[in-house]
Parts: structure tokens; C-alpha cells; sequence
């Protein structure tokens, strides 16, 4: 049950991530997008294992969180929230999830699956950030030009600032992780500790 709630809060976030999308003179206009949009979000996200792992990790973040609360204490889109719900849509999609849930073992093999979902999309979410940092690890090490420019940006105080704020995005984890993964292979770690020092001596 816990995880449902979850992915109930995922898919409002969702909704709360367009606050600065498509605006308008037309508050009520904006509202139903904002609602339409996560209500869309939240049936992706149940049939897509990275945008399932995306949403959960867009939760840990507080300024979006902030955002999506603001968002919908809005009179506007609590009035179009009251409007989806009384659609056929809704309602047929609340009753169908309200018998699954009253039969305990389909409740489980659901929340089991979505679990499953949420896992697979994590797995996903951090091979392509570990083949990113592959990738940039052997563009600096590979071509001088691209290691020059690095080293340029790092002396960037502007750069370092946004080195600093991207290092609070619950997103960065992932690059971390990746790069501890990548640290494991001698030959990977011979290479950053390399540029590491080349980066201290520049600086």
C-alpha cells in the first residue's frame, strides 16, 4: 500500500513539474493542464520502468515537492481535479483498482509487479549514467583539447556553483554511484587518478 501512495504523490509531482509549462493569462486553462498532464504522467509511469524510477527519484527533491504543493493547493486545479474525478474514466479506473485491492493476494502480485517496474528502471537509470561518464572519462583522457577545456571550466567560479547545486539533485546520486562502480576496474581508476592530479595542478 505504502508504494501506491507513492506512486500517487509521483504522478501529481508530475503534474507540479508543468507549473512553469505552457502558461497563460487563463488560470483555469492551466490547471486542467497541470491535472491532465499528471493523471497522463501517472499511467506512463505504470507501463514505463524508467519514468516509474524517475518519479521516485524526482520525489526526493525538495524544491520540486515545493513546487507540485503550491501547485495543487491552487483553487484552480483542485477545481479541475474535482471535475477528472467525476469522469467515467476515473471512476471506472477507481473501482477497477478498488476490487484488485480488495483481493490480498492480487494486491501484493500488483505491488510486487510495479516494485519489479521501479527496480528495472533504477538498473536502467544508472547504466546510462555510468556509459555517460564512461564516455566523458574517455573523451578527457583521449583528446587534450576536450581535457584543456575541463580544466578551464573547473576554474569557472560560476561552473563550481553549479557543480555544487547539481551535487543537491537526488539525480547527481546516480553519477556517483556510477563513477564508485567504474572505480572498481583498475584500469578506469589508473586513468582518474591521473586526470585528478592534472586537475589539481591546473587549478
Amino acid at each position: 500500500m505504502k508504494f501506491f501512495k507513492s506512486l500517487l504523490s509521483a504522478s501529481l509531482l508530475l503534474s507540479g513539474s508543468a507549473v512553469y509549462a505552457a502558461r497563460g493569462d487563463d488560470k483555469e486553462a492551466d490547471a486542467l493542464y497541470d491535472a491532465q498532464l499528471g493523471m497522463a504522467g501517472l499511467k506512463h509511469a505504470t507501463q514505463d520502468p524508467t519514468l516509474l524510477a524517475q518519479l521516485m527519484q524526482d520525489m526526493q527533491d525538495p524544491e520540486m515537492m515545493a513546487e507540485a504543493k503550491k501547485m495543487m493547493e491552487s483553487p484552480e486545479f483542485k477545481a479541475q481535479m474535482k471535475k477528472l474525478e467525476k469522469s467515467k474514466e476515473f471512476k471506472e479506473a477507481v473501482k477497477k483498482t478498488g476490487e484488485m485491492m480488495k483481493d490480498p493476494a492480487q494486491a501484493a502480485r500488483m505491488e510486487a509487479q510495479m516494485e519489479h517496474m521501479l527496480k528495472r528502471g533504477q538498473d536502467t537509470m544508472k547504466k546510462n549514467a555510468q556509459s555517460s561518464m564512461t564516455e566523458a572519462l574517455g573523451a578527457m583522457s583521449d583528446d587534450p583539447e576536450v581535457m584543456a577545456e575541463a580544466m578551464k571550466m573547473m576554474k569557472d567560479p560560476d561552473f563550481q556553483k553549479n557543480i555544487a547545486n547539481m551535487a543537491k539533485d537526488p539525480a547527481f546520486k546516480n553519477y556517483m554511484t556510477a563513477m564508485q562502480e567504474m572505480m572498481k576496474d583498475p584500469e578506469t581508476k589508473k586513468k582518474m587518478e591521473a586526470m585528478t592530479q592534472q586537475f589539481k595542478a591546473a587549478m
